[in-house]
């Protein structure tokens, strides 16, 4: 009788080593901790997130890969990165600050990586699952945190709740996965399974009530009903549409009277305009509507092709009044907060043309049913009206929220095009 040699734990390493299926698995695995550490840790989503890319190149079918480069959605990220590194050849600004702004658009490279990945991947859902168990932790933590402020890594008083980063990067990620959750309860719903659906939609009420009554940005405010209202018209029929905004009118009217904190942020938005129309005062929204107004003035200058990348900072110097005076017009900024202002400064007409064509191109991938198309739509969405207020297609969390989550549900949707294609050529 022959006694099998029991493999040692090298022949293992060697042989999963030399396996695609095992690196694949990898590449998962880290996309998974990727996004389970965005909302906690920069530096862990960086880490992760590298670690995937050197996973994926192993075993990669170049051919293939190169391939799915010429598809639009893919063609679109890699031109404005090219964009914003041809920018510096006409930019006046240092070199060192003409590369550190060519920096936000490089993560707009793993974007094409990411569809061509989850195309091929069975575990795609792992990685919304992953976000949304995270971001449910976090949002124990900041009730935690904001009755025992003590336990807060961070030391602004002015960002009660908040354990990490800041109160923007943490109504994102709430508000995203509050409105998110609205698609599989829907869908729970009509199943009769009453006692998951329940569990969700307590969920996502954890998320609206951490916002109402810890922190909320006003960014977040504004695009939720947005958000809502998508899901509204794609989904829900007009009797559910209007007794569901009944429920939802209701509810605003209670969180409103019951917090303090959210009339209070409501109400700085005509406090702010106020104080800087009348005084100058460098208040948030008055800060914004000066930033917006000169970005204009320096689009008009170049209109075309822009100023260069990175030369925003220099433009905004060469206008502001001098320093010490408390007043909106004395501020020095490199970004605008505004997306379509970060781009047309530096790049002019020619890059509007490429960021709204991002845009609208991974709109029109999500244009089908299903939750994978729910979630990358909601992604998109979320990007575009947030981006009126801030530059977040460029920034760090809310620009990977856009890589990762279009990325995710990309590769899902292109795939499940792809079983339907051979379904219907099977069928003919």
């Amino acid at each position: 009788m022959t006694v099998l040699a029991r493999e040692t734990p090298g022949h293992m390493l060697r042989r999963r080593l030399r396996s695609p299926t095992a690196w694949r698995d990898t590449v998962d695995l880290f996309a998974i901790l990727t996004a389970a550490s965005l909302p906690w840790s920069t530096s862990l989503a960086g880490i992760f997130n590298a670690l995937m890319l050197l996973c994926v190149v192993p075993f990669l079918d170049f051919g293939a890969f190169l391939q799915s480069l010429k598809r639009p959605i893919c063609a679109a990220p890699i031109a404005l990165v090219l964009l914003a590194l041809v920018g510096t050849l006409w930019s006046d600004a240092a070199w060192g600050a003409r590369f550190y702004a060519v920096n936000p658009t490089v993560k707009l490279l793993v974007l094409p990586v990411l569809l061509y990945h989850f195309e091929r991947s069975p575990r795609s859902q792992w990685v919304f699952v992953a976000f949304l168990v995270s971001c449910a932790l976090l949002s124990v933590m900041s009730w935690l945190v904001a009755f025992y402020p003590n336990l807060a890594l961070k030391t602004d008083p002015m960002e009660r709740g908040i354990f990490v980063k800041n109160y923007i990067d943490q109504s994102q990620e709430f508000a995203l996965c509050a409105v998110a959750l609205a698609y599989p309860i829907m869908m729970l719903l009509r199943e009769k399974s009453y006692w998951f659906a329940g569990l969700l939609t307590a969920l996502a009420l954890t998320f609206f009530i951490n916002m109402a009554f810890v922190v909320v940005s006003r960014t977040a405010l504004v695009t939720i009903p947005i958000m809502f209202g998508v899901f509204a018209l794609l989904h829900l029929r007009w009797r559910s549409i209007a007794l569901i905004s009944a429920a939802l009118l209701v509810g605003a009217v209670l969180a409103w009277q019951a917090s303090p904190y959210l009339r209070h942020t409501a109400e700085r938005f005509s406090d702010d305009y106020t104080r800087y129309m009348e005084k100058g005062e460098p208040t948030s929204a008055g800060l914004r509507l000066e930033f917006w107004r000169k970005s204009l003035g320096f689009f008009a200058e170049a209109p075309i092709k822009g100023h260069g990348t990175g030369s925003t900072r220099g433009l905004f110097e060469r206008v502001a009044t001098p320093a010490g005076q408390y007043q909106a017009s004395a501020e020095v900024i490199g970004n605008p907060h505004n997306q379509t202002l970060n781009v047309a400064v530096q790049w002019g007409v020619i890059g509007i043309a490429i960021l709204y064509a991002i845009w609208i191109l991974h709109l029109r991938l999500f244009r089908g049913d299903g939750l994978a198309n729910w979630i990358g739509l909601l992604v998109v969405v979320q990007n575009v009206f947030t981006s009126l207020f801030n530059s977040h297609l460029f920034d760090f969390h809310e620009g990977w929220m856009y890589v990762i989550g279009v990325g995710v549900a990309g590769g899902m949707v292109i795939r499940a095009q792809q079983v339907e294609a051979k379904m219907r050529e099977a069928g003919s």
